[in-house]
């Protein structure tokens, strides 16, 4: 029962809420091809989770549609599309066991008791929980019951895949971790997926392609390395975490944190901020021509410490110079 990958089409889809001043969302397009792995990325209120909601069937579009191989989705209720959903919260039955909250999809298709035990251990064995079918969800930890999430959401077997904050509620060290074993097991059984987080990180180690949306519309696609190397504007290389983004006579201008070199003189800035993360240090310098901002990137392997007030000189690669 492992799933090919299912191709989407997302045509022109816009929703308007009562009594909001803009859409929800403004004639999105969006294509996934079967077996890939796509990231939603964007800030909240940006309109991700309600595209998920309309590619799910539980909420309606005001235009456009929703095409899953060839198919038309529009009226088609959420439970006979075939979509697997997993939400942040899980949404785990507390009054069940494991095996019980893995197999609720299959009892409710009306799937015969014997093939449903096979199948969640299947699917248990998958996610690395093989015979936690009679252990209680009550005492897991955050990562166990997201794998019991993802375990019921695999089980009917959906050719796609949608995963709505999956791994927020975790803490930063587990959510590395898992990671890259969701992008090994979603590969590993051809799964197709959309992915919608607010963490660049997440998305950008994850998926195979990245979309990042912005007040409801799509503002760039591309893969991950081509995302990351070409933001399209400013709020997109804000949104991946880049403070370098300065506005210029010619423009808007990104330069990246590597690009900024520093050197211990009685030079043209002031050192403002010292952020170590452990095999650099990110240095925020205020230069004095025109008090603009710049972070820089300095290995802590050179051995020079940096403090708020110490003077700079600065030096900027024009290589790592992007116009916006």
């Amino acid at each position: 029962m492992t799933p090919d990958g299912a191709d989407l089409a997302v045509e022109d889809v816009s929703v308007r809420f009562s009594g909001a001043d803009d859409p929800a969302l403004d004639d999105v397009t969006l294509d996934v091809a079967a077996g890939e792995v796509v990231a939603l990325l964007g800030p909240s209120g940006c309109g991700k989770t309600t595209l998920l909601r309309v590619v799910a069937g539980l909420l309606e579009a005001d235009g456009g549609r929703v095409v899953l191989d060839g198919r038309d989705l529009t009226g088609v209720p959420a439970h006979r599309r075939g979509v697997g959903l997993m939400f942040q919260d899980y949404a785990l039955f507390p009054h069940l066991d494991v095996g019980g909250n893995a197999e609720f999809g299959l009892r409710m298709a009306g799937m015969a008791s014997d093939a449903r035990r096979a199948r969640v251990a299947e699917v248990l064995e998958l996610v690395g929980l093989a015979g936690w079918e009679r252990r209680s969800v009550g005492p897991l930890s955050g990562g166990e019951r997201q794998r019991v999430a993802l375990a019921r959401a695999l089980a009917p077997a959906p050719r796609l895949l949608l995963l709505d904050e999956p791994l927020g509620a975790l803490d930063r060290t587990l959510r590395d971790r898992l990671v890259p074993e969701l992008g090994e097991l979603f590969r590993a059984i051809g799964v197709s997926v959309v992915h919608v987080t607010h963490d660049q990180g997440e998305a950008l180690a994850l998926a195979d392609r990245v979309v990042v949306m912005d007040r409801g519309r799509v503002v760039q696609e591309g893969t991950p390395a081509e995302v990351w190397a070409r933001p399209a504007s400013g709020f997109v290389a804000q949104f991946l975490g880049f403070a370098n983004v300065i506005d210029t006579e010619d423009g808007t201008v990104l330069v990246r944190p590597e690009a900024v070199r520093l050197r211990a003189a009685d030079g043209d800035a002031d050192v403002v901020a010292v952020v170590f993360r452990g095999e650099h240090s990110v240095v925020t310098v205020r230069r004095d021509r025109d008090g603009d901002q710049l972070d820089a990137l300095v290995a802590t392997s050179t051995g020079v410490v940096w403090r708020p007030g110490d003077r700079a000189e600065v030096e900027v690669d024009p290589a790592g110079v992007q116009q916006l």
